[in-house]
């Protein structure tokens, strides 16, 4: 919004094209209507050379824009001054006592003046000046086109200034206006993170303990030896509970907007497998929690969950302990129990190798392999 704001006020700023290139035009229709016959104090080879000069740096500073520095464009300026005092000394009975106004309203208009842009209008006083004396003879018709040059001057740093200050203060206001907007936004975040939390904490994990109880029920009455419709009944509550638990979820990812995974998602996943396979899953957090970094939270998050996909193809329904450890390093165990070793896996699968690549990306490790009564993940991360 800033840099879009000081291009819009730069170019609102900057002469225009009629005006930049007003004293190139001066000088030629003088020299076309004047011509030869006119008094001139210099040969007139000379006074087109002056000429050429004049429209060449005329159009050389053609580039000038409020607000940027002047840098090479001053050598235009200075030639411009000079030669275009010499020309007006030269044809006194022109309009070209412009050329030295002109080039010293341009010095300081676009930027503030250094040493060189103070030469310019020097030059400029002094080649609008000395002609009027050297024609008139007079020290006070001198003196009037060097104090209306200086006047000129004033008023162009003047509005410089002026322009400068109402820049600042649209440029001030602008970002005032991104603050609080940013503000509102961050505000209206915090708002929604809440209501996640409360919608997870407190709907979700009812409707979780929900499906849990009617899952028990539905158990104890089919080893009551219940009606088929009371078993079908408890069966269904139980997958609308399920799906309950689906919806909220996805309030919650949707009210957060945020891609990043939490230990909260990670505790998620292991209720979710909990839920669908009927199995004991277990989640443990040991250590002092501590913040870390997003990369960090979706290298854990994807390695539990494709731990648990492996545990659903080829241990279906196996106990699942995880456990998380906060220490030196970052520890993520997953460990499945189906009550035997199982077979080394074949080659060509991927899912350990994208668990080991996400790893490297984080300067951590995964160690996967068989234990004595199922499979065992471990993802360490250096923090």
């Amino acid at each position: 919004m800033t840099s879009t704001l000081r291009s819009r006020v730069r170019a609102a700023s900057a002469p225009g094209l009629l005006i930049r290139a007003f004293p190139g035009v001066l000088t030629i229709g003088t020299l076309v209507f004047a011509g030869g016959g006119d008094p001139h104090r210099l040969p007139y080879p000379v006074i087109l050379v002056l000429a050429v000069l004049v429209v060449i740096s005329n159009f050389s500073l053609f580039g000038l824009r409020y607000g940027e520095p002047l840098g090479d464009a001053t050598y235009g300026l200075l030639v411009f001054a000079v030669a275009g005092s010499l020309l007006w000394f030269a044809l006194p009975q022109s309009p070209l006592i412009l050329l030295p106004f002109w080039v010293s309203r341009a010095a300081v208009r676009y930027h503030r003046a250094g040493p060189r842009e103070i030469a310019v209008v020097v030059i400029g006083v002094v080649g609008a000046s000395v002609p009027l004396y050297v024609t008139a003879g007079s020290v006070a018709g001198a003196v009037g086109p060097a104090f209306g040059l200086v006047a000129l001057v004033l008023a162009s740093i003047n509005r410089r200034n002026r322009e400068s200050q109402l820049e600042d203060l649209e440029v001030s206001l602008a970002r005032k206006q991104a603050a609080i907007e940013e503000h509102g936004r961050a505000a209206a975040l915090a708002e929604r993170a809440r209501i996640a939390r409360d919608v997870h904490d407190v709907l979700a994990h009812s409707l979780a303990g929900l499906s849990l109880s009617l899952q028990g029920a539905r158990l104890m009455l089919i080893r009551d030896g219940a009606s088929p419709e009371a078993v079908e009944q408890v069966t269904r509550a139980q997958g609308l509970a399920v799906e309950g638990l689906a919806e909220a979820r996805r309030a919650v990812a949707a009210l957060r907007e945020d891609a990043v995974p939490d230990v909260r998602a990670l505790g998620d996943l292991v209720t979710s497998y909990r839920l669908e396979s009927g199995a004991a899953a277990d989640f443990e957090v040991e250590g002092e929690a501590r913040e870390l970094s997003a990369d960090v939270m979706s290298t854990l998050y994807r390695t539990l969950q494709e731990a648990l996909a492996n545990t659903r193809k080829h241990a279906p329904g196996a106990p699942v302990d995880v456990r998380l450890r906060y220490a030196d390093d970052v520890r993520l165990t997953v460990e499945d129990r189906p009550g035997k070793r199982p077979a080394q896996p074949t080659p060509g699968g991927y899912g350990l190798l994208g668990m080991k690549e996400r790893a490297d990306l984080v300067g951590g490790s995964v160690e996967a392999g068989p234990t004595s009564e199922g499979w065992r993940v471990e993802l360490r991360i250096p923090v």
